[in-house]
């Protein structure tokens, strides 16, 4: 049955509101009304824009109906995953860390290509939860498992869902509470970064931030630049040029190597509306509206916002990863960068004018030298400057904001 219908309002993000903006949530709990049984005036447009691909992409012996329109469309709007995943479709040999509110590890489409902590045999644990200082995030928000299926759900026919990656190993690190102040959100998150890279994650997937400046924060992504760590970040959803001082937003902002930070695209391959953008800041963009995928207890729903489009970048630098291991953040980011599709109203909105396009980024990279990455790199990337913080005087937000629920 259909659950329910709930909209967040749009709001400046205090730190870590995890970069929502504009959210709504359609719940379905059968695959009837997966497929599109239940009446279509009840789901949003493209919750309801139902794909047939046929048997290629899924294995299947039926044709697959995707209701996750970023995977595939008649607009040609997607990342053209169907295609890349003619090419690969992932590995769990490597590993994503979902840095947010937790994930539901038990969920069908989750649970399989859930990571497991190798030094621990006595039980198994997917990650750790900062909030609460246990193994095992469970998610009592959504987010986090949205962001999850988005990444690295399994191939589901019946119900018309797959991940980015159809094989990954997701990592689940929660630093995320309702129920905490900004600062300690924040402390949390380098907890979490930290976690993430000492226990192997290739990439970090963090689609969150806000409007300060954190020496911490900024340290600890850096060491994830020196493991060798691909960080993807939200733009954010406060609809402003975050190359203007007085806006920037961080981690996106930082200007690190190994940080990949995404804008946010409709169907009609626009700028989302309550989308961040930075012909500087921001590199690339991905589908962020109406992103149908897994959500806790079992359900599927969709959501909205550059959390969602920082997904399917994660998801594309995963399996870029699965085709070849040896690639550095550097190299993925100009794989990622060099290969989108360019779209004219993004052209002096992005770093590279485009859209993601998951198949013309494997295509380069079976063509790819490393010297070619590298050079790629040098000439899109910022060079590694530690910045200053940006004080309250300076942001929009007051104080009170900023810091508190």
């Amino acid at each position: 049955m259909l659950l329910k219908w709930k909209k967040w309002p749009l709001q400046k993000s205090p730190r870590f509101y995890l970069g929502l903006g504009v959210v709504t949530v359609t719940l379905v709990t059968s695959a009837a009304h997966v497929l599109g049984i239940a009446p279509l005036k009840e789901l949003s447009r493209h919750t309801a824009a139902l794909i047939p691909l046929g048997k290629t992409a899924l294995h299947s012996t039926q044709p697959v109906n995707f209701r996750n329109w970023g995977l595939a469309n008649h607009f040609k709007s997607h990342i053209s995953a169907v295609d890349a995943w003619k090419i690969e479709q992932g590995s769990r040999d490597i590993i994503v860390a979902v840095i947010d509110t937790g994930v539901d590890a038990s969920h069908s489409a989750l649970s399989a290509n859930m990571w497991r902590d190798p030094k621990i045999t006595d039980k198994k644990v997917f990650g750790w939860n900062f909030v609460s200082n246990e193994p095992n995030p469970v998610d009592d928000h959504g987010h986090g498992t949205h962001v999850a299926g988005i990444i690295g759900a399994i191939a589901q026919p019946q119900v018309g869902i797959s991940g980015v990656a159809q094989k990954v190993s997701i990592m689940a690190v929660k630093y995320y509470s309702e129920k905490n102040p900004g600062s300690v959100n924040l402390a949390n998150t380098v907890k979490a970064i930290n976690y993430a890279v000492d226990h192997g994650a290739r990439i970090i997937n963090y689609s969150g931030g806000g409007p300060e400046f954190s020496e911490e924060e900024y340290l600890a992504i850096r060491r994830a630049e020196d493991k060798g760590v691909l960080f993807v970040s939200a733009a954010g959803n406060e609809r402003q040029n975050t190359d203007k001082v007085e806006n920037y937003y961080y981690p996106a902002a930082y200007g690190l190597s190994n940080i990949l930070s995404v804008a946010a695209t409709d169907m009609e391959n626009k700028l989302l509306a309550s989308s961040n953008w930075g012909k500087k800041k921001i590199e690339v963009a991905a589908p962020g509206e109406g992103i149908f995928s897994t959500l806790p207890n079992g359900r599927y729903g969709s959501m909205t916002g550059t959390s969602q489009a920082t997904a399917f970048v994660t998801g594309l630098a995963a399996l870029l990863l699965a085709k070849n291991p040896a690639l550095t953040p550097q190299e993925l980011k100009a794989l990622i960068m060099s290969s989108v599709d360019k779209v004219p109203e993004l052209s002096d909105r992005l770093v590279t004018g485009g859209r993601i396009n998951a198949y013309a980024a494997l295509i380069q990279l079976e063509k790819m030298k490393p010297a070619l990455a590298n050079s790629a790199v040098a000439e899109s990337s910022p060079q590694r400057v530690a910045r200053k913080p940006v004080s309250i005087a300076e942001s929009k937000a007051a104080p009170q904001a900023i810091r508190s629920q």
